[in-house]
């Protein structure tokens, strides 16, 4: 029969099976972590300390440290001096489809805003030209923004789009996302190609980000095309990894 425990200043109540050979830290960083993901416990949301949790559970203090660090180390609990454990932004899990990143940002209510770094319509080169299927020298829009949630940096995104279909200013861009505007423009997003991957910061990305020169980005380069086969957006992006990730669903054949 499993034991039960429930921890009130940590907001959800917290289950342990202690026939399980799950381990006990696990099974607490576990249902934390859901805890999070599903909003119950908050962004700025103060836990309980160390010893009351545990006495609550009837775990030991190291058991109860350990699921803590758990969450600290992914980035979804911080430990202040003179204030505890309390929850930040949890990390943005995005399922690998169609979508933009300000779509998956408002339905989880994350609050999205945007910062356009840089704005100009001019010449495609060789490369951006390819992708997109204009010829080099044709007019192309590109755009670099830096996206937000709840007030911190989250990713840099540079996008090119053929200048044709993207009559956008500044002040669109900031206002909603790039494929909110491309739908009220008639364009009507059918596939895309993406690649994920990862580099280090370098100094432009670090400053913007708020990390460290070298830190570890998750990148993703995607191009997408519209119902008649034309590519209409080349997109390379730059995130912060400890606040996002990607979902895939595997299915065996």
């Amino acid at each position: 029969m499993a034991a039960k425990g429930a921890a009130r200043g940590a907001g959800p109540n917290l289950v342990l099976d202690r026939t399980s050979p799950v381990p006990l830290y696990f099974q607490l960083a576990r249902q934390l972590e859901s805890a999070i993901d599903r909003g119950e416990l908050t962004s700025g949301h103060r836990l309980d300390n160390e010893i009351e949790l545990a006495d609550r559970l009837g775990v030991s203090r190291p058991t109860m440290r350990r699921a803590i660090q758990e969450l600290v180390a992914k980035g979804l609990l911080v430990r202040k001096r003179g204030v505890g454990t309390q929850v930040v932004h949890g990390r943005l899990t995005r399922p690998v489809e169609l979508s933009s990143l300000y779509d998956d940002l408002a339905r989880s209510q994350r609050h999205p805003t945007t910062r356009v770094v840089r704005h100009t319509v001019g010449p495609a080169d060789e490369d951006v030209g390819t992708v997109l299927g204009v010829a080099t020298g044709a007019d192309v829009l590109a755009i670099e923004r830096l996206r937000l949630t709840e007030g911190e940096p989250l990713a840099i995104m540079r996008n090119w789009l053929p200048a044709d279909i993207a009559p956008f200013s500044r002040e669109d861009l900031e206002a909603t996302g790039l494929y909110d505007l491309l739908r009220a423009a008639g364009v009507h997003l059918r596939i895309a190609r993406q690649r994920i991957s990862a580099q280090s910061a370098d100094p432009g990305q670090a400053r913007l980000l708020g990390v460290r020169r070298g830190a570890p980005l998750v990148t993703m380069e995607r191009t997408s095309y519209d119902d008649s086969g034309r590519a209409v957006e080349l997109g390379r992006h730059v995130y912060r990894p400890e606040n996002y990730g990607f979902e895939l669903t595997l299915v065996s054949s």
